[in-house]
């Protein structure tokens, strides 16, 4: 393993010199750091994580808060803590994962004791009671997720309300009247989590805007509740001809309680989802639907998150717009 006094050796320097290039606490000259720089280089010397810490008077350590609250599809919030770990790693940073129910006090103990340099923080609610703490705080911070105000903070995600918006707009236009959503489970819309919010809001508006008849059911996501939804609505909507889905693990038990009851997707009834890509491609009739873009906003969130730390501005809103991709769902509706 190369050593700091190694490169000192090759660059023909003392090892202080070497560890103020490094951490940049003392001036030295410019001809001295490239003599140090190639050094590092040439012997592929790499600094130790907690001595880069103590030069810099940093832990390189981001704290990425996901309280896994009930209600939350586990696998789609690791898609993002999966992306937010290797992109920090790219930048010589861990990450500290906080699973448990972090308000306000969770996060002024993290952030008391100097355990990490910034945090992101998942499953934002519409009047998150974090928010105060987090714009007080002297660490930086970015949220996945876009309170009701979010000024004063810096927020990245897709676009929910536009991702919403965009499936009612594909089931217009292929001539579909009477559309639902099936959405997220009942405590995510009473913690008025902002995510599902939005996809209801933009849902509604689309529907409204081109004159559908629509509905809005939240669902438990197990097997049985996907056939007790499918027997409602045809109930309650007997002309329904357009689904659109919000809530990952029910989409293959939908397609399969709606063609017990007598009606084929797409032929009788067009379905659309808001989830991973890989989970509609993977149902037996492939879903249309548009992509949750875990990887591109966990690493947005870090590169936000490093622009902070390195005092430079970053944009307050990042909205990320929906990407619908047609699959064997959807179909033009038959006239009756």
């Amino acid at each position: 393993m190369v050593k700091i006094t190694d490169v000192a050796r090759h660059a023909g320097v003392s090892p202080s010199t070497v560890s103020y290039a490094l951490s940049g606490k003392r001036p030295i000259s410019e001809e001295t750091r490239r003599r140090v720089e190639a050094a590092i280089r040439e012997l592929g010397y790499r600094p130790h994580a907690g001595a880069r810490a103590l030069a810099s008077s940093r832990s390189n350590v981001l704290a990425l808060v996901v309280p896994l609250r009930t209600g939350i599809h586990v696998p789609v919030v690791m898609q993002f803590a999966v992306s937010v770990v290797t992109t920090a790693r790219r930048h010589d940073h861990d990450v500290l994962l906080l699973t448990q129910e972090e308000g306000e006090e969770g996060l002024r103990r993290v952030a008391d004791t100097a355990l990490v340099d910034a945090l992101i923080v998942m499953d934002v609610q519409l009047h998150d009671p974090r928010l105060p703490l987090l714009r007080a705080l002297d660490r930086p911070s970015v949220m996945i997720g876009f309170p009701a105000a979010h000024e004063g903070l810096t927020c990245i995600d897709l676009d929910f309300k536009a991702a919403g918006e965009a499936c009612v707009e594909h089931l217009a236009r292929l001539g579909h009247r009477v559309v639902a959503l099936v959405g997220s489970p009942p405590e995510v819309y009473v913690r008025q989590t902002a995510f599902a919010q939005r996809v209801v809001e933009g849902f509604t508006a689309a529907a409204d805007r081109g004159g559908l008849a629509s509905s809005v059911h939240p669902c438990e996501a197990t097997p049985g509740t996907a056939r007790a939804v499918a027997e409602r609505l045809l109930r309650e909507q007997p002309a329904l001809t357009g689904v659109v889905v919000h809530n990952e693990p029910l989409l293959e038990p939908l397609v399969d309680a709606f063609e017990q009851l007598g009606l084929r997707v797409p032929g009788d009834l067009s379905v659309t989802a808001i989830c991973p890509d890989e989970t509609a491609a993977a149902v037996r009739v492939p879903i249309t639907s548009v992509a949750l873009p875990t990887a591109e906003v966990g690493e947005r969130a870090v590169e936000l998150l490093m622009r902070k730390l390195d005092g430079k501005s970053a944009p307050e809103a990042t909205l990320l717009p929906p990407r619908i991709t047609e699959r064997a769902s959807t179909a033009p509706r038959h006239a009756p």
